[in-house]
């Protein structure tokens, strides 16, 4: 999410309009129809991100665990964030800082994810350093910038092709560029040289109508963070007919641009009011395991058997010891709580693992 460790996601409250590791209802099986451009396919992707928060996350004792837990689940991917930053929104490159995953730490979990049966998706980040949304970075210089994005994005499309990863994201909610389709069309060609999976864009759910490259791209990729009502709920039906008018829109979508959609990121924070800002991780203090629950059935149930749905990717699992600025009660992860068995539900997976 564009808010990665600090940052508390301001995001337009618009009204409800809107790859990896991620889901969809139906049963769990990795066909689709052949991708546009990148080999491979992308359909029922069913599956949970695992961000990293600094270098070694990933090399962590728990990251065995959590990636059992996730395919408990009934999961069949799992997201990686490696992320850099930028200080300031005009700044004409990103950097490493002591934040980003390390290399060696990415190889070590997807390592660890196909020893598990999982697939992966890579999710390169762009973030700022003192936090806030990404969403408004516009480079003062578009050329230099591009020019920095395209060596960060070959660099894990190469660590990709390196570590077998299924699927690659060439980028996140970065609104603030996206309507470039040059520059960013170049940067996309950049990444299919070395990379022959295929790939996405995560836009956000108030971003990717403004997409100009998404024939470029082998799949639609859309952050699902609508606002479904202006009050919190715990009424599946009622979040499920919210998501109606949505759903229209991304058929029609999904049929124009001739592209599956995939959820890139979803999820809900287990706090009162959730439904109405999935996008925020300090909605409120009080915690609602029953709204986030509900806002998972609504999801699942109303984008169950859409044929132009490949899936979804929530966010996230649990966050690494001693790192996390939320709670766990009142975090997005559904581990432990009424999501979770949602979860193993709708991917078929009736007991806890005991993780």
């Amino acid at each position: 999410m564009n808010a990665m460790k600090r940052a508390v996601a301001a995001l337009a409250a618009a009204a409800a309009l809107f790859l990896a590791g991620c889901s969809s209802g139906g049963p769990a099986e990795d066909d689709a129809s052949p991708s546009p451009t990148g080999k491979g396919k992308v359909s029922d992707i069913r599956g949970i991100t695992l961000p990293a928060w600094n270098a070694d996350d990933y090399k962590r004792p728990e990251a065995a665990t959590y990636l059992r837990q996730i395919a408990a689940t009934g999961a069949g991917w799992v997201t990686f964030t490696p992320t850099w930053y930028q200080d300031r929104v005009t700044d004409p490159a990103m950097r490493v800082t002591d934040e980003t995953a390390a290399d060696d730490s990415l190889r070590h979990i997807i390592g660890l994810a196909h020893e598990a049966g999982l697939k992966t998706m890579i999710k390169p980040h762009v973030d700022l350093v003192k936090g806030g949304d990404r969403a408004e970075i516009r480079p003062a210089d578009p050329d230099a910038w591009f020019g920095a994005y395209t060596r960060f994005l070959t660099h894990y499309a190469r660590l990709a092709a390196a570590t077998g990863a299924e699927q690659f994201s060439v980028g996140t909610e970065l609104a603030g560029t996206s309507r470039d389709g040059t520059r960013w069309r170049k940067a996309v060609a950049a990444v299919r040289e070395v990379y022959h999976g295929p790939l996405t864009y995560a836009a956000n759910y108030d971003e990717y109508r403004n997409i100009p490259f998404w024939d470029a791209l082998d799949v639609i990729g859309i952050d699902a963070y609508w606002p479904l009502g202006d009050r919190p709920t715990t009424d599946t039906a009622r979040l499920r007919r919210a998501w109606q008018p949505i759903t229209d829109e991304l058929a029609a979508f999904s049929a124009a641009h001739h592209r599956k959609i995939l959820f890139t990121e979803a999820g809900y924070v287990s706090q009162r009011g959730t439904t109405t800002a999935p996008f925020s991780w300090t909605v409120s203090e009080k915690p609602a395991t029953d709204e986030q629950a509900a806002a998972y059935e609504a999801l699942l149930a109303a984008l169950d058997g859409k044929e132009w749905w490949a899936g979804v990717c929530w966010w996230m699992w649990d966050d690494w010891p001693d790192t996390g600025e939320t709670a766990k009660r009142l975090a997005y992860t559904p581990h432990g709580k009424p999501a979770e068995k949602v979860l193993r539900k709708w991917w078929g997976k009736s007991s806890p693992s005991g993780d």
